[in-house]
């Protein structure tokens, strides 16, 4: 049974459970990464507009970026208290928590979709648009945002699919959508000749059958946690509650977008189209290789929520401590490869020699400091997990809002072009640096019986 697959959760032998959990999480991750990238692959092939076609869409990442951040918001600021709620035994609390999720995407998806129709032409020239490349990042936004809500539903669902333990029937939705993309991509973009249009028509496709399965899952009789009509009436409380906890990876996600607009901003300032399609290539590259750190946190967090509400606080503890060793390892490696490969994997995304050579000579400074990010990517999702929102919210702003940011606006003034490169590795080494100092002098403070009892 279904509930049986919950409890195990708190039961299981931890390193058998983890590796159940995160493998169909990291496979989903890397094949949801799929989407943008495999999109991006091919437009920037596309004959005699290659560039520029790869630069207009790489424009439109931050919008992107935002608008898959109101789904963070309700998946990671829901999910985790309801798996809490299930280690306490009340499904029904669970359940609403989840219903009251559904409601707030379809808000979020409705809102996001007018603001983003209405203003497109401003934002995208704000967001480093020239006249060269508006009209692809146009093109391919105009039919993105037609499938804002399924790609709502898809991210922002999956969690509480997870956190059922079911991390197969969440990969499955993210394989099927895809696939589903790789396929038409090349029907659409060449065959039909549709260019960005069509990555953009077949992305919309493969969301539609990846939401229709999500949503199919979560009303099976066999799902722990069902969508139901009782529970979609919004509650305040509740959705209070999501909010205080869904802030901080909203700010996560959403920041990146803003760091989106300052990057393309600043290289086209200073260094003109080309940099801005370096900063595409090496972001998709970035999504690429730290997408399994992703889907491994988010395979493992609910282990640490359930087992945190059941007060079982040794298994709380060797989980995260292996999460946050195996984040660190891996993004350590993976760093590595991108700082001594840069060449190999610019080549992914186009077959220009200049580009291919201006990206060999930024990505080792781009990357350099997510040689030492991995800590706080297993740090960020255990404060998730454990229902620390304010500290979790200030490890999203320090980042991003409060350091990169800043200097990627100031840096340039002293360093051209190279300033806005510089930013980022001494971002991610400082805040990598705080988070951990902030988890060494909270976490014994957090697993108590008396912290756990003030969630309500």
């Amino acid at each position: 049974m279904q509930t049986t697959e919950n409890e195990l959760m708190g039961t299981e032998k931890l390193s058998k459970l983890m590796l159940k959990m995160a493998i169909p999480s990291i496979l989903a991750q890397i094949i949801n990464i799929l989407y943008n990238i495999v999109d991006r692959i091919y437009i920037g092939r596309i004959p005699d507009v290659g560039i520029n076609a790869l630069t207009g869409v790489g424009v439109t990442f931050p919008i992107l970026t935002f608008i898959s951040a109101f789904s963070a918001f309700v998946g990671a600021g829901g999910a985790p208290l309801s798996a809490i709620w299930l280690g306490k035994g009340d499904r029904d609390k669970a359940e609403k928590i989840m219903g009251n999720g559904v409601f707030l995407l379809i808000v979020f998806s409705v809102l996001c979709m007018a603001a983003f129709y209405i203003f497109m032409r401003p934002i995208l020239y704000a967001f480093g648009a020239s006249d060269s490349t508006y009209g692809y990042a146009s093109s391919y936004l105009s039919i993105y945002l037609v499938g804002t809500l399924l790609v709502q539903l898809v991210l922002g669902l999956n969690p509480y699919i997870i956190t059922q333990g079911r991390s197969t029937h969440a990969m499955v939705s993210i394989v099927v959508g895809a696939v589903t993309n790789i396929v038409l991509d090349p029907i659409f973009i060449f065959v039909f000749k549709m260019g960005v249009r069509g990555a953009a028509v077949a992305t919309v496709i493969s969301q539609l059958f990846s939401a229709i399965w999500t949503v199919y899952v979560l009303c099976d009789k066999k799902s722990t946690l069902k969508i139901k009509l009782k529970f979609l009436k919004p509650d305040f409380k509740i959705i209070g509650h999501i909010c205080a906890l869904g802030v901080s990876p909203f700010i996560m996600r959403s920041t990146e977008s803003l760091v989106g607009i300052v990057l393309n901003r600043g290289l086209q300032l200073y260094g003109g189209d080309l940099h801005v399609a370096t900063v595409t290539v090496m972001q998709s590259i970035m999504q690429l290789i730290f997408a399994p750190i992703s889907g491994f946190t988010q395979g493992v967090q609910p282990i640490i929520s359930y087992n945190y509400g059941a007060g079982k606080f040794h298994r709380v503890k060797r989980t995260y401590r292996s999460m946050i060793g195996i984040c660190f390892a891996f993004s350590l490696v993976a760093t590595l490869l991108t700082i001594f490969l840069p060449r190999f994997f610019a080549s992914m995304f186009t077959t220009d020699i200049t580009l291919i050579e201006l990206v060999g000579r930024q990505m080792p400074v781009f990357m350099f400091g997510m040689l030492f990010f991995g800590l706080q990517m297993g740090i960020q999702p255990t404060f998730l997990g454990l229902g620390e929102a304010k500290l979790s919210l200030f490890i999203a702003l320090l980042r991003k809002v409060l350091l990169l940011v800043p200097l990627a606006i100031i840096l340039p003034k002293f360093f051209g072009v190279w300033g806005i490169y510089y930013a980022e590795p001494i971002s991610d080494i400082l805040s990598a640096t705080i988070a951990t100092l902030l988890f060494i002098f909270n976490i014994r403070r957090i697993l108590t019986t008396e912290n756990l009892e003030k969630i309500k």
